[in-house]
């Protein structure tokens, strides 16, 4: 046996964690090949939504959170994900190159590691209770260890002018015929094992406080606290980074996942919102209002707790593996 690299039982373990990371309408735009002593992780253009994404950055988000879950399920099976972004010009889709070397895996790799198939986006209310300090602040540790930062969106202006973005987002993207389609085709298909399933999908465009979210059409979710009146305690956390190339949008990608799952290891409910930055306009408007023009926003973030009778949501369908590993070979 050859102990200088997993075997094909872990890497296979390994890389179905990894599939679990959240992407945009669950469209899991990636594929992974396989060698005898590395991971490949690519992009597939075949599954960016050109309405909703047109320049791709969502799939490239998307595909972040993925590598950064599978180097926590290679920490929590005893291996150090070494990570080569980007490795060949030649080949933009060829996103990373990961190689392994063996390492002890601690509690927290472990608690990290479990939180993969909890990890839900919950569109619904959440209670009113607001985030501890310390919760917070071990959340933005965790973004700027990803190479990115998590501004706590706080004070009336800034919260309005989140609000106003999305709002129009929403109106930009909603007047687009294009638009609507691709979210309906993305929305309630029960059998699909890609897409938001209805029962993860609030019924209408749901709203929270100021905050309005995407609408999937065909959504039943229920909202036991879907009284606009009762307070909503979410903190919005949006990730930014230095610049806007596509290594640092990976690298916000890895930095989202960080978070999540941190987030869902405390025990809280967390949400991307994507829709305020998809639009150019509305991107930049986040860029000059919120970030002062500093840093480049990549996405936001609702974190909170949960509503107390807030059933469980059931996991949303994924492809399967043999869709998504190419053969074993030498690489």
């Amino acid at each position: 046996m050859d102990r200088s690299r997993p075997d094909e039982e872990t890497i296979t373990a390994a890389v179905a964690l990894a599939c679990r990371a959240p992407s945009v309408h669950n469209t899991q735009p990636w594929r992974w090949r396989v060698g005898d002593r590395s991971v490949h992780l690519y992009a597939d253009p075949s599954r960016q939504l050109p309405a909703t994404d047109p320049l791709g950055a969502d799939l490239l988000l998307s595909c972040g959170a993925a590598l950064h879950h599978l180097r926590v399920a290679l920490a929590a099976l005893g291996w150090r994900a070494v990570v080569h972004r980007l490795p060949n010009p030649a080949e933009p889709e060829h996103l990373a190159a990961v190689e392994f070397a063996r390492r002890e895996p601690t509690d927290a790799d472990v608690a990290m590691a479990t939180a993969i198939p909890h990890r839900r986006t919950d569109r619904r209310r959440f209670s009113s209770w607001e985030l501890p300090r310390p919760v917070l602040d071990r959340l933005a540790e965790r973004a700027v260890e990803e190479g990115a930062i998590a501004h706590e969106v706080t004070g009336t202006r800034d919260l309005f002018d989140i609000a106003s973005a999305i709002r129009a987002a929403a109106a930009v993207q909603d007047a687009d015929p294009v638009y609507r389609a691709e979210v309906r085709w993305w929305s309630g298909g029960h059998a699909a094992v890609d897409g938001v399933p209805a029962a993860n999908a609030p019924s209408g465009a749901p709203r929270h406080g100021d905050v309005r979210l995407r609408e999937f059409p065909g959504g039943v979710l229920l909202d036991e606290q879907a009284d606009e009146s009762a307070d909503d305690g979410a903190s919005l956390l949006l990730l930014a980074t230095s610049s806007d190339d596509r290594l640092s949008v990976l690298r916000a990608g890895e930095a989202m996942s960080a978070v999540l799952l941190e987030a869902t290891a405390a025990g809280l409910a967390t949400s991307p919102l994507s829709q305020p930055l998809e639009v150019a306009e509305t991107r930049d408007r986040l860029r000059v209002e919120v970030l002062d023009g500093i840093s480049c926003p990549q996405i936001l973030l609702r974190v909170g707790w949960a509503a107390f009778n807030a059933d469980p949501l059931p996991p949303t369908p994924r492809r399967p593996l043999t869709e998504l590993i190419d053969q074993w070979e030498t690489a």
